[in-house]
């Protein structure tokens, strides 16, 4: 009846919340994942480079799914503020609530994956699989004659369903066979991921519970909590342009070796860092004839961490809220109700970019007066975490 491609986290929480909804009981679902089965018995003391910020709404739908419970029992750090630049600060006027977690990829699926094992019965996994094809019925013939999509299978297994959703990346088959088109762009940059630990030499050290961001002409650079070290980045902020920027900087000599600078210790946690390219991209439709998008298959966003995750997510608690996923009514309901949501998301997210990489004298003045009374008027403040915390 559903067929899932894609088992990365959120495909992974679709199978689930779909193989518990009572309305689809006795129905056939599939879950089709390329890669293997994500199971971690052990949280490996390594950090993996590739972390999500999950927003309290999504951080609510793993609870639903019984997820949240592992996530926080292997590897997860809450935040409870978030440093832009210098000019203004989102935080929790109640500290005990977390603004977002750091979560690292493998955990928030190897958490999914193991409360999916409970539901065998309802929901079947096919691990180390690639779709070579979709066929998708011609308009004229008659649905209750033929089946409705065709998925076939690189070792020549075949399978019809009535609903086939895309959940498997930026790339997938899904959207491209079923011709649904997208607005893209790329910014002709890459993002370097890696992972340091900083230790504080000062005797009244701060808590490691901010989430600190800089955007500069050339990107954005981030400092992102991941573990209850004692760490200050006050001095990300301090640092001019150029030390950061700049092949010349006298700095870069040092990149090699720890460094102690105005009291911090500065050095690799380990020697690993991935490369991304920096990209936005929107489905301009999200819901097709027999088919929709969810997570990146939809939409994605860089270089803000997670978010895509975040609208994934999303994606998956609205749909929870439809009951007949064949119906074309209900899957349109479901596209306008997401791209209500996705669409000023990802246009904050590229407007961000674009305002900072100038440095045209009356753009500077325009948002740098926008912070100044952002951060004057906490209504827009309030406003703003609470449209990021959905």
């Amino acid at each position: 009846d559903v067929i899932i491609s894609g088992g990365g986290m959120v495909g992974t929480a679709m199978a689930w919340s779909l193989g518990t909804d009572p309305s689809l009981e006795g129905k056939k679902i599939l879950l089709l994942e390329a890669g293997n089965k994500k199971v971690m018995d052990k949280v490996p003391d390594a950090y993996s480079t590739r972390v999500r910020s999950i927003s309290p709404g999504s951080a609510t739908l793993l609870s639903g799914v019984g997820a949240w419970n592992h996530i926080m029992n292997m590897r997860c750090k809450p935040y409870q503020k978030m440093q832009f630049n210098a000019l203004i600060t989102f935080d929790k006027e109640n500290l005990q609530d977390e603004m977002a977690y750091i979560v690292e990829n493998d955990i928030i699926v190897a958490a999914l994956t193991k409360q999916l094992e409970n539901l065998s019965d309802q929901v079947k996994v096919q691990y180390k699989t690639k779709v070579v094809m979709y066929t998708w019925p011609k308009s004229h013939q008659v649905a209750e004659s033929i089946p409705w999509v065709q998925v076939t299978l690189a070792n020549g297994q075949t399978f019809q369903t009535k609903l086939l959703i895309g959940a498997d990346g930026p790339n997938l088959m899904v959207r491209q066979e079923a011709e649904i088109p997208t607005v893209k762009w790329n910014y002709d940059q890459s993002a370097v991921v890696a992972v340091f630990r900083s230790y504080t030499l000062l005797i009244q050290p701060t808590e490691n519970n901010v989430a600190w961001q800089r955007f500069l002409p050339t990107g954005p650079i981030a400092m992102l909590p991941v573990r209850v070290y004692v760490q200050n980045a006050n001095d990300l902020f301090a640092v001019p342009s150029f030390y950061l920027t700049s092949p010349f900087s006298p700095l870069a000599p040092l990149a090699k070796y720890s460094r102690e600078r105005n009291g911090y210790l500065i050095y690799p946690y380990y020697i690993r860092h991935r490369v991304l390219p920096r990209r936005c991209s929107d489905s301009v439709y999200m819901a097709g004839v027999f088919s929709f998008l969810c997570r990146d298959a939809a939409h994605r966003v860089y270089p803000l961490a997670g978010q895509g995750a975040n609208l994934g997510f999303g994606d998956v608690a609205c749909l929870t809220n439809f009951k007949d996923l064949g119906a074309m009514q209900y899957l349109l309901e479901y596209e306008a109700e997401r791209q209500r949501h996705n669409l000023p998301m990802m246009a904050a997210i590229d407007l961000m970019k674009r305002l900072y990489s100038t440095n045209a004298a009356h753009v500077v003045l325009l948002r740098t007066f926008g912070l100044q009374a952002t951060n004057t008027l906490p209504a827009i403040k309030e406003q703003n975490m609470a449209f990021a915390s959905e």
